[in-house]
């Protein structure tokens, strides 16, 4: 009994510490859209991992092999998709074939079961709230399948082993579990620091040339005005107004610095989450008209937020023009809300069919000085993004080249 545990001891330290060795290469994120190179990554780490669980394994009737190498194939199946629980079973099948015994077929039987039961099981994890639940019927299917391949082939092992060995094995599954989700949400608290760290940079910079350069701007924009007026040359005429509209453009470019380096005071009060909804799709119903889109709010019932209106309005109206302007041709913007009740929040999505944007595009969105448009200059996502972490709100982009753009924003409900 003894040695059965500290062998099984051995293996969750192993797991353990290949997991947080697999983060430190490369950080786990919420949404594991990984290149190649990332996904070879957690494939070897996991597959070192659970050869290292094969030498030291449980042994039990002399010939057979137990240890927790089902673990390290389930987790990089789920975590890092396809090919990296694919690489980890090869490894584990030559690895079973080599060490022989006459269990060398129970061996990989039982190998392909977690990788199956991660393929089928993935999705549900990853996007449930209740990832303990999740784990745990993961867990029993896979008993229940990997006992009754064992008793096909090994006499009936005693029940304390089963007891002691299934036990461990639920209770390292579900902790590797949180653990990666821990790590998950402290990486995007990570990424959060260092894109405040970006908006404070641009702040302080807008901040120190944006009134000196405004200064001279509205100088130059009266005399343009006062000379288009009582000159006669037909060009300064002609070219006068092209000349005013890009000064206009240039002086709300250093208001959105502005916004960004001091925005205005927050005045916090209970909103009712589809009255604010509602007016920004009113307000933005004529824009949309002329572009050809229609804008769908799907909305019912009355959830209530804490925040301020009219940033939290500025945001909303940000967003869905951001989809207007996407679209090309005749188009869709959607909006509707779901609860989410595991955390008691609120989450807004906002669709579009419109272009669209490749894995590139949407990690750069929101950052500093990063558009999309011809004309744009990217800190319209960017404020939209601070206000919505200013009022205590989170906010992710989904989008698939030529498909459209989901924008999700996550918010605390009020009771």
């Amino acid at each position: 009994m003894i040695t059965l545990i500290k062998a099984l001891l051995v293996n969750i330290t192993i797991l353990f510490s290949f997991t947080y060795n697999a983060n430190v290469l490369f950080p786990f994120k919420e949404k594991q859209d990984s290149g190649f190179k990332h996904k070879i990554t957690y494939g070897l780490v996991a597959s070192f991992g659970a050869l290292l669980c094969m030498l030291y394994p449980i042994e039990t009737l002399g010939e057979t092999h137990f240890d927790l190498r089902m673990i390290a194939i389930l987790i990089a199946t789920i975590y890092a998709g396809l090919l990296s629980g694919s690489i980890v079973l090869c490894c584990v099948i030559v690895f079973r074939y080599l060490i022989g015994g006459p269990y060398v077929a129970v061996g990989i039987a039982v190998s392909v079961l977690p990788f199956i039961i991660g393929i089928i099981f993935r999705k549900m994890l990853l996007k449930t709230q209740y990832k303990w639940l999740a784990s745990t019927g993961i867990f029993l299917i896979h008993s229940l399948l990997y006992i009754m391949i064992i008793n096909l082939f090994i006499p009936i092992l005693h029940l304390p082993f089963y007891f002691i060995y299934f036990t461990i094995f639920y209770l390292t599954f579900l902790a590797l579990v949180f653990i990666i989700e821990h790590l998950i949400r402290t990486n995007k608290q990570i990424e959060e620091m260092v894109y405040l760290d970006k908006l404070n940079m641009v702040g302080q910079m807008a901040a120190s040339i944006a009134h000196e350069i405004r200064n001279p701007l509205a100088t130059v924009r009266g005399f343009i005005q006062h000379l288009s007026e009582d000159s006669e040359d037909e060009r300064l005429k002609r070219y006068s107004p092209l000349i005013l509209n890009e000064l206009d453009r240039t002086n709300k470019i250093i208001t959105d610095y502005l916004s960004v380096a001091k925005p205005s005071g927050f005045h916090l009060s209970r909103l009712n989450l589809e009255t604010v909804i509602g007016d920004c799709v009113d307000l933005l119903r004529p824009f949309a008209s002329y572009s050809n889109t229609s804008i769908v709010f799907h909305g019912s019932g009355s959830h209530y937020i804490k925040g301020d209106e009219d940033h939290m309005k500025q945001a909303f109206m940000n967003i869905i023009k951001n989809g207007i302007e996407s679209i090309e041709g005749r188009g869709e913007i959607s909006i509707s809300l779901k609860e989410d009740p595991f955390s008691h929040s609120i989450i807004i999505i906002i669709s579009d069919n419109g272009k669209g944007m490749t894995g590139e595009q949407l990690k750069k969105i929101g950052l500093p000085f990063y558009t999309t448009k011809t004309k744009g200059t990217g800190l319209g996502s960017m404020v939209t993004n601070k206000l919505i972490r200013e009022m205590g709100g989170m906010i992710e982009y989904e989008s698939e080249l030529k498909k459209g753009t989901v924008v999700k924003i996550k918010l605390p409900l009020l009771p």
